[in-house]
């Protein structure tokens, strides 16, 4: 709860609104101030919406807390500024998702780029964000902008930003922004050309055609392996109304799966969400229809993007046919596998996974002869791992993941990629059908050489301003006194990554992150979400394939462990646990 007087709230609020260019958003927040809602107005005008994991995210609204064309004019000069200085390049690719919003904030970006002196390569339609990522790196653009929230509720909208190197913006650079933005006027007052106007002049407005996706694709095929003789693979497929399915499907085309079904309900763009108000495939309940719709058909495989198309969730048939949800590290493991066992050895592959990812991807990577690192949540760092990687050591970037459902094959894009995913799990699943087994048969063999691992989530909500306040109070007492034993398991170590960042590479650096190490086969890590306004606990377990076992039956033996460790921790966190 905001402590500030009224009346300097007040004038704050009647100041922001001054200078916001959309009279609908300054009406909205006037209203708030004739109304006289103090507790509304004061999360409103909280601090500025910051850069976290993946750029801004937030509700649709009024005021500087909240996603709209004010916030979005003032993070695009700051970014059109930051690059004037230290981009290079041709221009600043802006896209977006097909999110309601989406259309007005991207105008609104490419309008205050423009004004900054920049030339912009502009996507008429919504498109994938990693299509976006893509544009940035073979364009060779100073920057790029793409206005999405993702996975996140209907009710948000976000801006992803990407540098000369076509990465995702990290330290020093983000500060830098962050600077620029503070020192800035008024939205009403940073210059902002016209697109119409742009288009009609011709003013440094260049319009991305479909030969870009068309160089996707064909990239996408040299890196993809040669295809097996097995192409009957039967697929059902989401974009759970977002902006994967047109892309996806050529891909697919073109090596040869056909067989394609697409949730009709969801198949279209629409920012209404109006079968899934919370499209994050994570979500129980999201992947629901594309999961009856592969029953229905008999599919071998279930796929879904998020909306933005830059994440990958799959199912696949067990041997009832019945679809098995495979978890993104499950997913995760399979893909790495698929990759490592067919990249060159020389220079060595490199396997990059964010910190919270399953601790079965190092030793697939040490099974398959790779150097392995992990890296802070976000695939920023992970790229941004890989890139100092190559260049001081003898290795190749061969795959990234984390275990939110985001993968990187190759440097096709330099960020996380549900398209080119689906493609390579679909590969790998014909490959399999080909040898005579099935995904689920390959994640077998993996757990009986290296153990089941199996993990589990928690999240504790807490929303609004104050809800940023607990979720920090919740991390401070968890560090302060962590908890002898978890789970009937004995801590061994425990890591408090808020310290000791100068020991550690800069991406593993200074974070509100705790990592609770019990033992060889449990750990626990806790930290608030970088998009939504949750605090995580991640929770991982190995257990032993015992003889005459399967593997899968093992991990849901691993399955519970970690649960049961997972929900230890979230009741301490609640304070309803003693430590």
């Amino acid at each position: 709860m905001s402590t500030e007087p009224d009346s300097e709230l007040v004038e704050r609020a009647r100041a922001w609104a001054e200078d916001d260019p959309d009279p609908e958003t300054r009406a909205e927040l006037l209203e708030l101030v004739e109304r006289g809602a103090l507790t509304e107005l004061a999360e409103r005008m909280a601090p500025e919406l910051d850069f976290g994991t993946a750029g801004l995210r937030g509700a649709v609204g009024a005021g500087p807390a909240r996603m709209n064309r004010a916030v979005v004019v003032r993070a695009a000069r700051a970014l059109a500024e930051h690059w004037s200085e230290h981009g290079r390049g041709a221009g600043v690719v802006v896209g977006r998702d097909a999110r309601l919003s989406s259309a007005a904030l991207a105008e609104a970006a490419a309008g205050v780029v423009l004004g900054a002196g920049h030339s912009v390569y502009w996507f008429e339609d919504p498109v994938p964000t990693p299509l976006v990522a893509f544009a940035a790196r073979v364009l060779g653009a100073t920057g790029a902008i793409a206005i999405t929230a993702s996975h996140n509720p209907r009710e948000d909208n976000g801006l992803k930003a990407y540098g000369p190197d076509a990465m995702q913006l990290v330290a020093p650079a983000d500060m830098d922004v962050a600077r620029r933005r503070e020192a800035l006027p008024g939205a009403a007052k940073i210059p902002c050309v016209s697109l119409a106007a742009a288009r009609a002049n011709g003013a440094g407005l260049f319009v991305i055609g479909r030969e870009l996706e068309e160089r996707y694709l064909a990239e996408l095929e040299a890196r993809l392996p040669e295809a097996s003789n097995e192409r009957a693979l039967r697929i059902a497929y989401t974009p759970l109304h977002g902006v994967g399915r047109a892309l996806l499907l050529r891909a697919l085309a073109r090596r040869g799966f056909s067989d394609v079904h697409v949730v009709p309900e969801q198949a279209e763009p629409d920012g209404r969400f109006p079968t899934t108000p919370k499209p994050n495939p994570e979500e129980p309940g999201t992947l629901e229809r594309v999961l009856e719709l592969g029953t229905r058909v008999g599919a071998d495989l279930a796929v879904a993007n998020d909306p933005d198309a830059d994440r990958l969730a799959a199912a696949v048939a067990d041997e009832n046919g019945e679809l098995r949800v495979l978890s993104g590290n499950e997913l995760g493991v399979l893909l790495a596998d698929f990759v490592l066992e067919r990249a060159p050895k020389r220079p060595q592959p490199l396997l990059v996974t964010s910190i919270v990812s399953t601790p079965l991807l190092e030793q697939v990577a040490l099974e398959r002869g790779a150097r392995f690192e992990r890296t802070l949540t976000g695939f920023k760092w992970i790229w941004l791992a890989a890139q100092a990687l190559e260049a001081s050591e003898a290795v190749r970037f061969a795959f990234g993941c984390e275990e939110a459902l985001g993968y990187s094959t190759g440097s096709l894009v330099r960020d996380k990629d549900g398209i080119s995913a689906a493609v390579f799990l679909c590969e790998l699943a014909a490959r399999c059908r080909a040898e005579g087994t099935t995904l689920l048969g390959r994640l077998e063999a993996l757990f009986r050489r290296h153990g089941a691992w199996a993990s589990a989530q928690r999240s504790l909500v807490r929303p609004g301003a104050s809800g940023i306040s607990e979720i920090r109070d919740m991390v401070d007492r968890l560090a302060a006194a962590p908890p002898e034993v978890v789970a009937g398991t004995r801590l061994s170590a425990f890591c408090d990554y808020r310290n000791g960042a100068d020991r550690r590479p800069v991406w593993l650096g200074r974070a509100a992150l705790l990592e609770l190490t019990l033992g060889p086969g449990l750990r626990v890590l806790v930290r608030p979400s970088g998009t939504e306004p949750k605090l995580k606990i991640y929770a991982d377990a190995r257990e032993p394939v015992q003889a005459g076992e399967s593997g899968l039956d093992a991990a849901a033996r691993a399955k519970e462990h970690a649960e049961t460790a997972a929900d230890a921790v979230a009741r301490l966190l609640r304070g309803t646990e003693p430590g």
